[in-house]
């Protein structure tokens, strides 16, 4: 039956699938689907046929036209005959909504969420690790001058943002070695020593002030201050964070004020749902 247990970083894999542990073909199924991941921003991603999703995926045709049929037969993807392409179809909403119906943790954040964000006056958001990038859960405003145009469903950097540092910093040292191994592996050389010192300097920060920082290093005009939370049998972790404009999140500010306010409403979440989540 498998361990359950077993650190998914273990398991990771290219697109194509090339990894013994895995299940090639549900691999590349996922890698299909994913490809629509872009369709809200561009509308040109609506709709992909068999030869866009296979030079997106680097999969053969022949294998992206086989999945592509299955997925539709199960609704995951609708196909249009007019165009002779798919768009993803109601069975991954439905994925969606039992996702989200399943987390108490999203329903008891929110309000505690928007309350931080008004008092900010920044945006306020809490996310869930996947690969190597952070899924937005939830996003809250709280300066309607200030949009970050990140919705929920979103998906930000591991490497340079307040939420996958805080990810990233609170993991044992042997997840972050295998983190950072990943990230180097998938990061440009030229920007790589850069992202690599900022993610070492956030784990420091987080054994000093208890939450890391990210000070323009994804957005040059954004400051941002993040948090882990991690369930009581250690199996699941979120993170939170609060993210605005450099003329309003000063480092003294992050620190004296909006990062212990920040673990404050983490603390909140967590006694509330007693850490299972």
């Amino acid at each position: 039956m498998g361990n359950p247990k077993r650190d998914l970083q273990s398991l990771a894999t290219d697109a194509d699938g090339r990894n013994p542990q895995l299940v090639n073909s549900v691999v590349r199924a996922f890698s299909i689907l994913r490809c629509f991941e872009t369709s809200r921003s561009n509308p040109d991603d609506r709709y992909l046929g068999n030869q866009d999703i296979a030079r997106r995926t680097r999969l053969p045709k022949a294998t992206v036209s086989r999945l592509s049929q299955t997925l539709a037969t199960r609704g995951y993807l609708e196909y249009s005959p007019t165009l002779e392409k798919y768009a993803l179809g109601p069975a991954v909403l439905g994925l969606g909504h039992a996702y989200m119906a399943g987390h108490d943790v999203i329903g008891i954040a929110q309000p505690l969420m928007q309350e931080l964000a008004d008092y900010t006056q920044a945006a306020v958001m809490l996310a869930v690790p996947e690969g190597l990038r952070m899924l937005l859960l939830e996003v809250c405003q709280g300066d309607a001058m200030f949009n970050m145009r990140l919705e929920k469903g979103a998906r930000v950097p591991h490497g340079t943002t307040a939420l996958g540092r805080a990810d990233l910093a609170s993991r044992s040292r042997d997840a972050f070695d295998g983190y950072l191994a990943e990230l180097e592996r998938t990061s440009s050389p030229a920007g790589w020593a850069q992202i690599r010192a900022g993610i070492e300097r956030a784990r420091q920060d987080y054994e000093t002030y208890g939450f890391v920082f990210s000070l323009g290093d994804w957005n040059p005009d954004v400051f941002a201050v993040g948090v882990p939370m991690i369930s009581a049998d250690r199996t699941r972790r979120f993170a939170f964070n609060i993210s605005g404009r450099v003329s309003v999140m000063t480092r003294e500010k992050l620190v004296q004020d909006f990062g212990p306010r920040l673990v404050a409403l983490r603390n909140r979440v967590y006694e509330a749902t007693e850490g299972r989540f």
